[in-house]
């Protein structure tokens, strides 16, 4: 039986996609070979960039079969992650306080951190809702 809780949403996606052509939307639904891609050519010069416009609801779809749902928020830990992301905020959400504490502590690792989460968040929170 498929799943039918959604972990990843279209108008995030769409949100995110403003940025996209810095890779923000395609690192959210899981995608982080074309998101460091957009970031290096800024959307592949702008051109996919609008084309995403039209693929984000099946990447979407996509990201929701692929991840694990449970407790914790995509949505929410992205959104700490890209605007709280050098404080630590969204590994404190995700339970991991003591990572937290030093990315309050080194801003995110001096941004190493920061960049390795964009890579790999969807992971662990998968990771963290599967052991719920």
């Amino acid at each position: 039986m498929a799943r039918t809780e959604s972990t990843h949403s279209v108008l995030m996606g769409y949100l995110l996609w403003i940025f996209g052509f810095i890779g923000a939307h395609r690192f959210y639904y899981g995608r982080q070979i074309s998101g460091v891609i957009w970031f290096f050519t800024l959307g592949l010069f702008f051109i996919g960039w609008i084309i995403d416009l039209l693929l984000i609801p099946g990447m979407s779809r996509q990201a929701d079969r692929r991840f694990i749902p449970g407790p914790k928020d995509y949505d929410l830990t992205w959104i700490l992650l890209t605007f709280l992301g050098w404080l630590g905020i969204h590994r404190l959400y995700m339970g991991k306080w003591v990572t937290g504490i030093i990315y309050m502590l080194s801003a995110g690792l001096l941004g190493l951190g920061i960049l390795w989460d964009f890579l790999t968040l969807n992971e662990q929170l998968s990771d963290v809702n599967a052991d719920y």
